[in-house]
């Protein structure tokens, strides 16, 4: 099904292409005034007739095929309640009805037998036949993955069409030119080669304007739709998307010759135009034209598989580069700069072999040695084991439910070996930045598989998913706190680094939210409480409430013990306005303790969602030293964006 699917779409999207090239070519060209021109000209007319005929007729089949599978029932590409449905109640159903309306217009105007002797006669019939189809080769764009993205789908869909719209101009036009070249270069097209030269000519320096922003357009698109390496290379849109960039290197080279040797060749004065070299140019064009319709296919491939920002990568090669090495390795610094200083020399070389004429080999050589051997210096140090899963997102959030579960689950299968705190004996140090910096997918990798040449089992067969990312979860946490022992009681202005896990907030009989409601709206004063040991503090708390309130501050509450009778054993006065957890403290306090130890501790988080200062044990600040680290965080001018929910 999906197979017959991507022929239809192929075919349907190649018509509408080569509609849009054909009278954009005629235009170019200008009207014909010799013989094999004007046939020329006549047949490409024809053609286009049957052009709109094909769009029609594998529109339809593509909205049958499409309807079978958004219901996922074969036999409703036969049901006329199914096909209707899927045209007018939704989005792409409309823009289909939309587009084949526009197709219709064209085929009944191109069916008419109007009088075009005169020259603006002529250049209204091709110029309204090159509107209409410009327009329903646009339309697509707006039922497109483009039309999905948000916020900014105005600015995705009008990149998308310039794509869209460019590569009919220049796929199509460089069918209508193969054709006019053949034509000029047979025995008996003599008269039409001064025709297919200037033709040719202006099709070089349009199709020249046409591919920088088919690039710049194309490039956008894929920051858009792609967004990463791992995405790029470990889904199948992204390798569709490299497939495309392969295909496209040798039609850049075919149209590098055809501008810089044969088409000035063509174009000297002195030099009458012979068939040979424009059989020549014929080959090159049109094996460009056959490249561009496979183009057209792996771009058709691209429509029907999910965007690769959107799909799970599976990593392909067995290494990965991470920059982390440096940190992690300071010695490794020296080799990357010397590294990169060769890279650059060698590439200052290449570009100078492409401007001298003398020795221009043996300085193109000398700079293909330097960037190798500056790769080699520099890059290789970077090049860190990488496996299928290395780049998978996390099941579960970074939450504070998932690391008590995964702190439980460590404890069970783990701790025998890593130690209650992750840094037993000979074996490497789950807190450490190496192993903290690993991406989430690489543990859960290691964790599902094992390692057997280091005695450690494979829990991919012991641990259902879910828990395993819960482990993932508790190592990470493991990790942050560790690191969040070099943070004081004092904000470092712009330093946002340790993310704060989420957490459910449930106060009586009130509707739980989370720690994650407040991002971007204000800061969480977090308070760890026994009682009666913080009896006084949280009177402290209860009557400076109002100020820290007016100043951005919310105060969440978790007593250690008894949450179920928490706001009654705090009393009644001073009255407690903040709220104070009810239910599920203990996994706030398991995951929070490990930041901040103690019977009492209080951890100001800013509105992003990042920790930055805590207060552990002993005495408590005041009400003015904690507004002065909140007025801290007010002055920052540039806030850091929020930390994603899930660890990577």
């Amino acid at each position: 099904m999906r197979a017959l699917l991507l022929a239809a779409l192929w075919v349907h999207l190649a018509s509408c292409v080569l509609l849009v090239g054909t009278f954009s070519m005629l235009l170019l060209a200008g009207q014909p005034r010799a013989a094999t021109p004007r046939r020329w000209d006549q047949t490409l007319v024809r053609g286009s007739r049957l052009l709109v005929l094909v769009a029609l007729g594998s529109g339809v089949v593509w909205l049958l095929l499409r309807t079978a599978v958004f219901e996922n029932r074969p036999q409703a590409a036969l049901e006329p309640r199914a096909v209707w449905h899927a045209v007018l109640d939704t989005w792409p159903g409309l823009v289909w009805l939309a587009r084949h309306g526009l197709l219709i217009v064209l085929g009944v105007f191109l069916a008419m037998r109007a009088s075009i002797a005169e020259r603006r006669d002529w250049l209204a019939a091709r110029g309204e036949a090159l509107t209409l189809a410009t327009l329903a080769l646009a339309l697509m764009s707006a039922s497109s993955h483009a039309a999905a993205i948000t916020p900014g789908t105005t600015l995705a869909v009008a990149v998308d069409v310039t794509h869209v719209v460019g590569t009919g101009l220049w796929v199509g036009g460089l069918v209508a030119l193969a054709l006019l070249l053949r034509a000029a270069s047979r025995e008996d097209g003599a008269d039409a080669r001064p025709y297919a030269v200037l033709a040719a000519r202006r099709f070089s320096r349009a199709a020249l304007i046409v591919m920088l922003l088919l690039v710049a357009s194309g490039a956008l698109n894929a920051i858009a739709q792609v967004e990463s390496v791992a995405a790029l290379a470990g889904t199948t849109h992204g390798r569709l998307l490299l497939a495309k960039l392969v295909v496209l290197v040798p039609i850049l080279v075919l149209a590098a010759v055809n501008r810089t040797r044969i088409l000035p060749a063509l174009s000297a004065p002195s030099v009458p135009i012979g068939r040979s070299t424009m059989r020549h140019l014929t080959a090159f064009v049109g094996l460009e034209a056959v490249l561009a319709l496979v183009l057209l296919g792996l771009a058709a491939a691209m429509t029907l598989t999910t965007p690769a920002r959107h799909a799970e990568p599976v990593w392909p090669l067995p290494f990965r580069l991470s920059p982390d090495v440096l940190d992690d390795v300071p010695t490794m610094r020296w080799r990357a700069l010397l590294g990169s200083q060769l890279a650059v020399a060698g590439l200052v070389a290449l570009i100078a072999s492409c401007l001298v004429r003398r020795r221009r080999v043996p300085v193109l050589a000398g700079g293909l040695a330097l960037v190798a051997i500056g790769a080699g210096v520099g890059v290789l140090p970077l090049v860190v084991d990488a496996y299928p899963t290395t780049y998978k997102r996390p099941l579960l959030t970074y939450h504070a439910a998932s690391i008590a579960s995964g702190m439980t689950i460590y404890r069970e299968h783990c701790a025998g070996c890593h130690g209650a705190t992750g840094a037993a004996g000979s074996l490497a140090d789950l807190r450490s930045p190496p192993t903290s910096r690993r991406h989430a997918g690489e543990i859960f990798w290691l964790i599902s598989h094992g390692i057997p040449e280091r005695g450690m089992p494979d829990f991919g067969s012991r641990l259902g998913e879910a828990r395993r990312w819960d482990v993932i979860n508790f190592i990470r946490a493991l990790g942050a706190a560790k690191g969040a022992q070099a943070l004081g009681s004092r904000v470092e202005p712009d330093r946002a680094w340790l993310a704060a896990p989420d957490f459910t907030v449930a106060v009586g009989p009130l509707a739980p939210g989370a720690l994650r409601d407040h991002r971007g709206r204000r800061m969480v004063l977090l308070v760890l409480y026994t009682l009666p040991e913080s009896r006084a503090r949280m009177a402290e708390l209860a009557r400076s409430y109002d100020v820290l309130s007016v100043i951005g501050v919310e105060i969440i509450a978790v007593p250690i013990h008894a949450p179920a009778e928490a706001i009654r054993e705090l009393g009644s006065s001073p009255a407690v306005l903040f709220p104070v957890v009810t239910d599920g403290n203990g996994d706030i306090i398991a995951t929070y303790g490990m930041f901040a130890p103690g019977p009492h501790a209080e951890i100001l988080i800013d509105r992003q969602g990042y920790i930055r200062a805590i207060w552990r044990g002993g005495e408590m600040p005041q009400a003015s030293v904690v507004q002065a680290q909140v007025e801290k965080l007010n002055d920052e001018k540039s806030p850091p964006p929020f930390p994603d929910d899930h660890v990577h």
